[in-house]
């Protein structure tokens, strides 16, 4: 609570309690009474961190008279109850008018005669052996330590003893409304093992001010129950006091099952205290409980169930829980055991049945329960969609139906109606649609049918459109078979692989080369269509022809649906586990988990032969638009031998295949911008597609007239003197050199004459992402000297085939800055182009101290070319600049900035340091 909320529940309850002495004397004032109940609080209450400020604010209000004329003392009672109920937020703090109340202090438990607290127990503890080996033990009033200590054996053999064996215990806590909280960790201690002692809770008495952590204990009379058989307890609302404590750290221990509804929601210790001789009461807790784990009570708010139920059926749902909760480990077991036999992933087991050794169960309470609990722990593990654990009601495995009219060879009729359907539509494409995968079997018998009515007549259409929206069933093995025609068969290739993990074995799938019909080739464009509804060997097909970079997929995302799992029961439960017994590996040696193919073109499956058509009409383009696009690279980009490799690369990738996956110039604008930059190393280096002609192919800078002048100085220049006489100087964008001298006297007058006489300057870049490149000598020239000339950086030209020297220039409009006072320039990520090629000049030349953080890593000069006549553009870096320290090219990585800052912060840091100069050269160190 901060200190103003708990100054203003302070005042509230001083005007409460300034209220009730009004009726004590018959309105005359009598500040003790008032003063008294405040220190029963304040040496009583077990939260005083909720009372600061309240002595000072009962003084206030007694000064000021604000009080409350209320007559009758037992209503003034009720509101003041209602008062400082309110402004506590504590309901167990009440206040109470009763002059002719005696307080009487029971006698201590432990003070009993033994007899007598004998007769106490039996009357408060009940047990029972029930079926199945299932201790009942009920307990209505929790004892305290040393009473537990003075009856142990007692309480050992007449009670513990004859529970302590059963294999699962009900222990009944629905009528315990009193005991003591000594004897919590004596409870506790017999549901733990003995080591490591546990922390299970920390109570502060107010009125001693101490503060006691309560553990379970090292040792104790007979066996524990340990932590390992289960454990149901029960509530109710009547539960109360010590044993809602017992019930609150069992189920945060996770030690067991809370049965039943929420608790009272009781107090540690709660005492019943006079004020003064006035006949008023004030009933305060003066302990407080606070759990390790949560960190928070079962006080005030109770314990709640982990199962919420009729208390009166409590005994009933524990039973059934206990019987479920017995069947886990069996499941567990269980389906470990099927994991181990049957999982093809073999390698990742032993990680699983490590896992499940350490996994908790103790939230399960019904086999929907432990399905969730077993698929989340499964794929905390494996990441793997197919392995999945669902309860079985009913299902059965689908048998696989035997189509007898493709066992045998019959007329070719009925295959085409049942199999095949094949049109050749305009454009000279072949169009094939079949709607499940025959078996091996089928096709082999029906081979020459199948080469004259199919492969035949499509050997010579330019493209192949394989429609697959319908096929959802069929047989992995006749993929080979089917694929051999989609290849040379010059050569065997390579298709896939498959784990059995039952036989332990993998076979290699390549193409048959002895195929009868004509093979259509690597080299002509495939074109597969699916939908939702394509499923096993149709969505294995569509995988496929995508990691083999064989054809271009078109459709909707397919089904996932695999045919590589089995299901198996999981016995004494109706769980059953799905398990991939086979691996689908692909050429690159990934296993394929299913989860669905995507399409390279996404679109609904109505609309997918259209899709195929226009992309048909876009692949036609790809080649001249690849070798126009390693034409340009060559011509223009600034590493002779970087660009014929990239070129190369490119051209390796079509003939691969590997653009078939492309669809559009978007996509084909990206996939050629990632290979030229991986084979490049240069981000700078990037095709983009664009409908209008970029404005960068004939950007000529626009001269300013008079009037725009003041507005361009306006918006791109900052200026200030801070403290110190220290100049600062920030721009955005980097103007072209026509366009500075064009406001050349405005801006030495409006900007340089502020900075000039500065004693150092910061040059703020961190907004500015670059520009034109032209006026940097122009600017590198106010901070050197006039003689000698400095010569800043060399450019080559790759498209002219020259070098430039690029110098300070001799005379500039105004002051120069010079060569002696500090520099310092701010940098960001976004820091680019013209505004890094400055900041690197000033480094490399160890003219300016750059602080913030890396730049962007923009080239100097980047020229856009369009590729061929399309709406393909090409940014290729032009011109390498060499620097004038090193004699070495600038690294496309971006400036590395002498004094790393985050960018928000580098304007304080770069004033840090000028601060800390300026103290040692002070200070004459």
């Amino acid at each position: 609570m901060n200190g103003q909320k708990m100054a203003g529940t302070a005042r509230v309850f001083a005007l409460i309690i300034v209220a009730c002495q009004v009726l004590l004397v018959n309105a005359s004032f009598q500040p003790a009474l008032v003063l008294d109940m405040a220190q029963i609080l304040l040496e009583n209450y077990c939260f005083p961190e909720n009372l600061v400020g309240m002595q000072e604010a009962i003084q206030q209000a007694i000064s000021s008279g604000e009080i409350l004329h209320i007559s009758d003392r037992k209503t003034l009672a009720a509101v003041l109850t209602a008062g400082v109920q309110g402004a506590l937020n504590d309901p167990r703090l009440t206040v109470s008018y009763e002059p002719n109340y005696t307080l009487i202090t029971p006698p201590a438990l432990q003070a009993l005669p033994t007899e007598q607290l004998i007769r106490l127990i039996r009357n408060t503890v009940k047990l029972e052996l029930m079926d199945n080996n299932v201790g009942y033990l009920r307990i209505d009033r929790i004892i305290g330590q040393e009473t537990a200590a003075k009856l142990g054996r007692l309480l050992h053999d007449n009670i513990w003893k004859k529970v302590a064996h059963t294999s699962a215990m009900i222990f009944d806590l629905r009528f315990s409304t009193a005991g003591e909280i000594s004897g919590v960790p004596y409870i506790i201690s017999y549901f733990c093992d003995s080591e490591p002692l546990l922390h299970i809770d920390t109570i502060y008495e107010r009125p001693t001010n101490t503060t006691k952590e309560l553990w379970t204990m090292p040792s104790l009379l007979g066996e524990r129950y340990g932590k390992r058989k289960e454990l149901i307890v029960l509530i109710s609302k009547r539960t109360m006091g010590a044993a809602e404590a017992v019930a609150y750290i069992l189920k945060h221990l996770k030690r067991t099952i809370i049965v039943g509804e929420r608790s009272a929601g009781g107090s540690v210790k709660v005492e019943k205290l006079r004020v003064g001789d006035s006949g008023f009461y004030i009933t305060v807790p003066v302990a407080r409980s606070v759990n390790p784990v949560t960190g928070e009570s079962w006080e005030v708010t109770g314990v709640s169930p982990s199962v919420n139920i009729n208390p009166k059926e409590g005994i009933a749902k524990a039973k059934s829980l206990i019987a479920v909760r017995k069947s886990i480990l069996k499941a567990v077991q269980r389906v470990s055991d099927i994991i181990k036999q049957f999982y093809a992933f073999k390698d990742k087991i032993p990680a699983l049945l490590n896992h499940f050794a350490k996994t908790d169960f103790i939230t399960v309470i019904s086999e929907e329960d432990l399905a969730a609990k077993l698929n989340y722990e499964l794929q905390s593990v494996f990441e793997d969609p197919r392995l999945n654990i669902k309860t079985l009601r009913g299902s059965s495995d689908k048998e696989q139906e035997l189509d007898t009219t493709l066992t045998t060879p019959s007329s070719f009729d009925n295959l085409n109606d049942s199999v095949f359907n094949l049109e050749i539509l305009s454009g000279n494409i072949g169009y094939l649609l079949f709607d499940r995968f025959p078996t091996p079997t089928v096709l082999i018998e029906l081979e020459d049918q199948i080469k004259e009515k199919v492969w035949q007549p499509v050997k010579d259409t330019e493209n192949l459109i394989i429609d697959l929206r319908y096929n959802t069933a069929g047989s992995t093995e006749a993929l080979p078979i089917l694929l051999s025609y989609m290849f040379d068969t010059s050569s065997s290739t390579h298709l896939f692989s498959i784990y059995d993990s039952i036989q332990n074995k993998t076979v290699d799938y390549h193409t048959l080369r002895n195929i009868s019909g004509p093979s259509y080739g690597s080299r002509k464009g495939i074109y597969v269509l699916t939908s939702y509804y394509t499923a096993e060997a149709g969505e294995e097909f569509a995988y496929l022809m995508q990691s083999l970079h064989r054809g271009t997929v078109v459709g909707e995302i397919t089904s996932g649906t695999l045919l590589h799992s089995r299901t198996f029961p999981v016995e004494e439960t109706s769980l059953g586990i799905t398990v991939p017994v086979m691996n689908f590996i692909d050429i690159h040696g990934e296993c394929w988990l299913g989860g669905g193919v995507v399409p390279d073109a996404i679109v609904l499956a109505e609309d997918a032969v259209e899709r195929a058509h226009e992309i048909i009409a876009f692949h036609m383009h790809i080649p001249a638009l690849v070798h126009e696009a390693g034409d340009l690279l060559e011509k223009h980009y600034t590493v002779a031998e970087v660009a014929a490799k990239a070129r190369r690369l490119l051209q390796s990738k079509l003939t691969e295949g590997l653009y078939r996956s492309v669809v559009d110039y978007e996509s084909l604008a990206s996939q050629l911008t990632a290979d030229l930059q991986e084979t490049s190393g240069d981000h700078r280096l990037h095709i983009f597609n664009c409908e209008i002609e970029p404005e960068s192919l004939h950007n000529v800078p626009k001269i300013p007239s008079a009037e725009e002048v003041g507005f361009i100085i306006d918006a791109l220049f900052k200026v200030e003197v801070l403290p110190g006489n220290i100049g600062y100087l920030r721009f955005d964008m980097m103007e072209d050199i026509k366009v500075l001298r064009a406001i050349g006297p405005q801006l030495v007058k409006v900007v340089w004459h502020k900075l000039v006489n500065t004693d150092m300057l910061i040059i703020d870049l961190r907004y500015n992402t670059g520009g034109y490149s032209t006026a940097i000598p122009l600017l590198c020239t106010y901070f050197f000297d006039a003689q000698p000339l400095k010569h800043l950086y060399t450019i080559f030209d790759h498209s002219k085939r020259n070098a430039t020297k690029v110098m300070t220039l001799p005379e500039v409009l105004g002051q120069r800055y010079g060569s002696q006072k500090d520099i310092y320039i701010l940098t960001s990520h976004i820091t680019g182009s013209a505004a890094e090629a400055f900041t690197r000049t000033m480094k490399d030349l160890k003219r300016a101290t750059v602080i913030g953080e890396p730049t962007i890593g923009g080239a100097l000069s980047s020229g856009t070319y369009q590729i061929g006549n399309s709406i393909l553009y090409a940014s290729i870096p032009n011109r390498a600049v060499l620097s004038a320290f090193t004699g070495k090219a600038w690294s496309v990585s971006g400036v590395e900035p002498h004094i790393a800052a985050q960018a928000s912060d580098a304007l304080n840091v770069a004033q840090k340091i000028i601060s800390a100069k300026h103290q040692k050269k002070k200070s004459g160190k």
